[in-house]
């Protein structure tokens, strides 16, 4: 049907009049000019694509009525401009593409409908480790291990880019995904099919958000969403309160962005943003640079939010000409969005439209800080470091506490290292990263480090040799700017030499500790420390035998690698002695902000983008090299362990099935509050005890070929096995942490996986039972995957974590929820009993349902399904069997 808004349609340009746009400003609604900005985005694109099928007019109205409908619950589509994948939620998704072909085939359809219709990116930056450090060709050993151990997942991804349309890879050693968006591949505004439009992205990665730094909505979803994005589906959401968040002041001198964020992250944490836009406004956005915004944006995850958008301004316009942006393109940019009023000028606030809630920050307030030691919420100012980590030692076991005995707390273990006699301590530091997209991509944290390694090494500063230190750039740039300013000898002088472009530290790849580090931790049962300036620091995350956490920025990150101790007042006490005698302080070699901002100025240039991304996809030679199938369908190899054809379409027919009622399942686990992905999700090494282990033993690899749980995402046997498989996991059936449970039906305490199978085999259905934030974490889709494969059918939480929710509902597994001032304490719930969940014939959107216990107790949960397309997902057994029943009609 035709769009019933083609009447608002013009050119942009009268002498280009086949570029045209829709002009939102001819709406004639009084209403439009009062919409947050972020919501204007939402609206332009349900009026471009209003079919009065997918997107309704009714959809526009409840989008410019946003002020009265926020509050209503109300279902809205949105089709984003993009999608962006990272390779280890990427693979899962191409090898789910390549299977939906398969099956479209198998149900007498066209394999080849099933192709990216909106245009998707996939970065390969999660595949590389700290194996090497410390060592003139780190870099380049480090790569040449990544593609030994991904060999047969990069020519899957090879033989993806040559099979279908519409997608593009850029290939490995390129940079960190969110980084590269946001200096390459974001347009801010599309020139596509004839139309401009505002760039909007989804991604299979959390941080997706960073890009709404630079005026581009986005946020992460689970793979299974984003894949139905790529199929042409909109993204079925309620339409979002939006909080603003007013900026004001100035930074101080010695305050970076890290700590803004951080500040802020605690700050929109308590004031509670799950599930909303927060949307920044004020003078005090002016005052910060889009390197400043995208990391406030990318801790978005941290603080709960869905989106935290920064509208275009000036800097924003500028940015893109600094970043090497064609200038014709960045001229019709500003152009389009002077044109449909999406131009913000922060200082003036007759601009300022209307919030759900308005909080205000003064960055004046802002000081220096950490967050830790493992939660990235829990902020800690540096002048109390010291204080809390001492305190979090003796707190009972917790997010803040170790529960380590008084009469412990100063163990000292000796070891040697090299040749060299060290002592272990808690709160010893025996990693320091700097890494991750969040702060990478700012170049003021970044100079900052080099500035401050400079004065360090040049007051005679060391960092001790068996501290895992390590630089992971988010792209080519950032190397080149520090290199063109002269401090790069210096970081690397303190062992913060480049070890490979990609995630790194941030998601667990930090590679191998020192034997003899980790005899001394594991003999005195030290709490150890890793800094990283990373946005993510929970349990079991960064290192297996660092139980405390920091996040910090990157300066900060070499001064307590310095100093080799968490436990440090730097404002009382010296970070080192050099060879002189001579005490050096922190506040010594600390570079202020015009230091800083003086050497960006000088060195961070447009000729450098340009340089880096104009031979981004032919560079790397390795992979050029790369010999893939070139054929339309895939050639499965049944002797692969890294990709393999999952089993969620064996016996799919066009035909529905019947939702039916879950009768006398078993609780696989119970858990408490904030269980996260990390728990639920396998990441990280895979342990030579477990069963993805024995499983890989069986298929004749030797435990140093095992590599990680990410590089194996396209392998559902092994995927399946590592589902809650963290070595942290606390489920209330066992009395330690690790990942076990009890099989009730004997008794006996088994490996999760172990324990699941035997319900299976046996015919028994099962639930999870859960805490608050259920889910809480990375966007992993297969925290969902994982569970269906264990065959768990429903999981019965207090509250869940927006993605994971959905992602639950896109493999058809029912998220329950308790109902209001209700949970397992209150209803007596042990998780031993039986459960019965009655389905009803005719469902609706957030129903409650009846749950039968075998000892005769009722009650009622809430049915998260919260639109009428989750409905049809769940009716259709998961969002992907939708799509192609919906291809093989």
């Amino acid at each position: 049907m035709s769009n019933p808004f083609v009447r608002i349609v013009e050119p942009l340009d009268p002498k280009q009049p086949l570029k045209k746009f829709f002009n939102l400003s001819k709406l004639e609604d009084v209403r439009y000019a009062r919409l947050p900005f972020s919501i204007r985005v939402l609206l332009e694109a349900a009026i471009r694509n209003c079919d009065e099928f997918l997107v309704k007019k009714g959809d526009v109205e409840n989008i410019l009525n946003w002020k009265v409908m926020q509050h209503k619950n109300v279902e809205v589509p949105f089709k984003p401009a993009r999608v962006i994948l990272q390779d280890f939620t990427g693979v899962p998704a191409v090898v789910d593409f390549a299977a939906m072909r398969d099956a479209v085939k198998k149900l007498g359809g066209d394999p080849e409908k099933i192709n990216p219709i909106c245009p998707a990116d996939l970065v390969i930056d999660h595949s590389i480790q700290v194996d090497f450090n410390r060592q003139p060709d780190s870099l380049q050993k480090n790569q040449d291990l990544e593609f030994e151990r991904n060999k047969e997942r990069f020519e899957f991804l090879k033989w993806g880019s040559q099979a279908f349309k519409n997608f593009k890879i850029i290939p490995p050693g390129s940079g960190i995904i969110h980084q590269v968006n946001l200096e390459y591949l974001a347009r801010v505004v599309m020139d596509q099919d004839g139309y401009y439009y505002p760039d909007s992205v989804v991604g299979t990665d959390s941080h997706t958000t960073m890009i709404d730094g630079l005026g581009v909505l986005g946020w992460g979803v689970g793979g299974i969403e984003a894949e139905a994005v790529m199929l042409g589906q909109p993204i079925s959401m309620v339409l979002p309160e939006v909080v603003g968040y007013k900026l004001v002041g100035n930074p101080q001198q010695l305050v970076t962005s890290t700590d803004i964020v951080l500040t802020i992250t605690k700050h929109l944490r308590q004031v509670g943003v799950v599930g909303k836009f927060v949307e920044f406004f004020g003078p005090g956005v002016a005052q910060l640079s889009i390197a400043d915004r995208a990391t406030i944006a990318n801790m978005c995850p941290e603080y709960g939010a869905t989106a935290a958008y920064f509208p275009v301004d000036d800097i924003s316009i500028g940015y893109l000409i600094q970043t090497g942006r064609d200038k014709e393109k960045v001229m019709y940019t500003k152009r389009y969005l002077e044109a449909v009023g999406m131009l913000r000028d922060f200082k003036n606030s007759s601009q300022d439209p209307d919030f759900t809630q308005v909080v205000e920050l003064d960055l004046h307030t802002v000081v220096p800080c950490c967050s830790g030691p493992k939660r990235p919420q829990d902020k800690v100012a540096v002048s109390d470091m010291k204080k809390d980590f001492e305190t979090c030692l003796g707190a009972k076991q917790g997010f803040k506490g170790f529960q380590i005995a008084p009469d412990r707390h100063n163990s000292i273990v000796k070891f040697n290292f090299e040749g060299q006699d060290f002592e272990l301590a808690h709160g010893s530091v025996v990693i320091a990263a700097i890494t991750s997209c969040t702060n990478t991509s700012n170049p003021s944290v970044m100079l900052g480090a080099g500035l401050l390694a400079k004065k360090a090494v040049e007051a005679g500063l060391t960092v001790k040799p068996y501290i895992k230190t390590s630089l992971s750039p988010g792209s080519g740039v950032v190397t080149y700017y520090l290199r063109e300013s002269g401090v790069m000898p210096y970081l690397s002088q303190l062992g913060f030499d480049v070890v490979g472009y990609g995630c790194m530290t941030c998601i667990g790849n930090s590679g191998p500790l020192p034997e003899s580090v980790v005899e001394a931790i594991t003999q005195g049962d030290l709490v150890a420390v890793g800094v990283l300036s990373g946005n993510r620091n929970f349990e079991g995350r960064v290192h297996p035998n660092t139980r405390a956490n920091y996040l910090a920025s990157p300066p900060l990150v070499i001064a307590y690698a310095i100093a080799g101790t968490i436990r440090i007042d730097f404002e009382k006490e010296p970070l080192g002695i050099n060879a002189s005698g001579k005490k050096i302080f922190l506040k010594d070699i600390w570079p202020t902000r015009n230091e800083i901002q003086a050497v960006e100025r000088q060195f961070v240039i447009p000729g450098m983008f340009k340089e880096v991304y104009e031979k981004i996809e032919t560079v790397n030679k390795a992979w050029n090299a790369l010999d893939a199938p070139t054929d339309k369908l895939y050639t499965w190899n049944p002797k692969s362990t890294y990709i393999k054809s999952p089993p969620f379409f064996d016996g799919l027919t066009l035909a529905l099935q019947t939702p039916k009622t879950i009768e006398d399942a078993y609780v696989l686990l119970s858990f408490g509050d904030s269980v996260t992905t990390d728990h639920i999700s396998p990441a990280g090494n895979i342990a030579r005890n477990s069963p993805a282990a024995r499983y890989l033993t069986s298929r004749g690899l030797t435990p140093r070929e095992f590599n990680s749980y990410g590089s194996r995402r396209g392998n559902d046997a092994v995927m399946a096995r590592g589902t809650f498989a963290n070595i942290r996991l606390v489920n209330k059936f066992i009395d330690k942490q690790g990942p076990q449970t009890i099989h009730f039906p004997s008794g006996e305490t088994l490996d999760v996986f172990d324990a699941a199978e035997r319900y299976k085999q046996a015919g028994h259905p099962l639930i999870v039972l859960a805490g608050k934030e259920y889910g809480a974490g990375s966007s992993r889709d297969w925290a969902a995957k994982g569970p269906f494969l264990l065959g768990v059918k429903a999981v019965l939480a207090e509250s869940y974590e927006r993605i994971h929710r959905s992602n639950l509902v896109g493999m058809g597994v029912i998220p329950l929820q308790y109902l209001p001032g209700e949970d397992a304490g209150t209803l007596g719930l042990t998780g031993r009993e039986r459960y019965t969940i009655i389905i009803p014939e005719n469902l609706k959107p957030q129903m409650n349902v009846q749950i039968k216990l075998d000892t005769g107790k009722t009650f009622h949960a809430i049915m998260r399904f919260d639109t009428d397309v989750e409905l049809t997902y769940f009716h259709n057994g998961g969002i992907l069997n939708y799509m192609i029943r919906k291809m093989a009609s």
